[in-house]
């Protein structure tokens, strides 16, 4: 069973909030333990070198979204693919905390997990003043913490991008298991002529699908099928 959800961020009146929004992968195994529904803000006050997603660190761009269309996206995506949680990521989470304490209490209220990656220290966090941040830590299960450092890439955790960074498991929902202990994953998903990337490639790999478009658009599935 999850932990409750802290009364503070129930009563929280964020369903009508509006969010930057960079990116959403409806359904990935790149982004922590099983099948996750990402959320990826737009905006992050952090300037880490060797950033993997230089373009989500602007706070002008994305798509703006209310929490409450977000909730529905994230419970079709629990019907239809099954997922057991939702991943936060950026840009920065806690730059957007209350959408994050909205989106985390809707996860919640479906019986899912919640998975933050923030460029900050569990400390520094702890330390900040603002009650949106307190109540989305009290809704996270696994918070990875800490900048990402290019230069001490991460070989041995899964979904882990430098040695650095740091795996706060929150409540007992998981621990370091089997799975934490794979190599990381990359995910390449083609429509018609857009690439999206999601997850952590190896050294020799990352970069090579930048500015990469396909010609033709994908041909559509004939129904009953998928594209080949």
């Amino acid at each position: 069973m999850p932990p409750p959800v802290p009364e503070a961020a129930r009563a929280m009146p964020t369903d009508a909030a509006t969010m930057q929004v960079a990116q959403v992968v409806p359904c990935t195994e790149a982004e922590g333990p099983g099948r996750r529904f990402a959320v990826w803000f737009q905006g992050c006050p952090l300037r880490c070198p060797g950033c993997c997603n230089p373009e989500f660190l602007p706070f002008k761009g994305g798509e703006a979204k209310t929490v409450a269309e977000m909730a529905g996206w994230l419970n079709r995506a629990r019907e239809e693919t099954g997922v057991e949680g939702i991943t936060l990521l950026g840009g920065e989470p806690f730059a957007h905390a209350a959408a994050g304490v909205g989106l985390a209490r809707a996860a919640r209220d479906l019986g899912l997990s919640v998975m933050v990656f923030s460029g900050y220290t569990v400390e520094e966090l702890r330390a900040r003043p603002e009650p949106e941040v307190a109540d989305l830590l009290a809704l996270t299960d696994i918070l990875v913490d800490g900048p990402y450092d290019r230069d001490r890439p991460d070989t041995e955790r899964r979904w882990i991008g430098s040695t650095n960074q740091r795996i706060h498991f929150l409540t007992d929902r998981y621990s370091f298991d089997e799975p934490w202990r794979r190599r990381n994953t990359l995910e390449i998903r083609v429509r018609g002529r857009e690439v999206s990337v999601n997850g952590f490639p190896a050294a020799d790999a990352a970069g090579l699908w930048k500015g990469w478009r396909r010609k033709k658009p994908t041909p559509a599935a004939p129904a009953g099928g998928d594209a080949t």
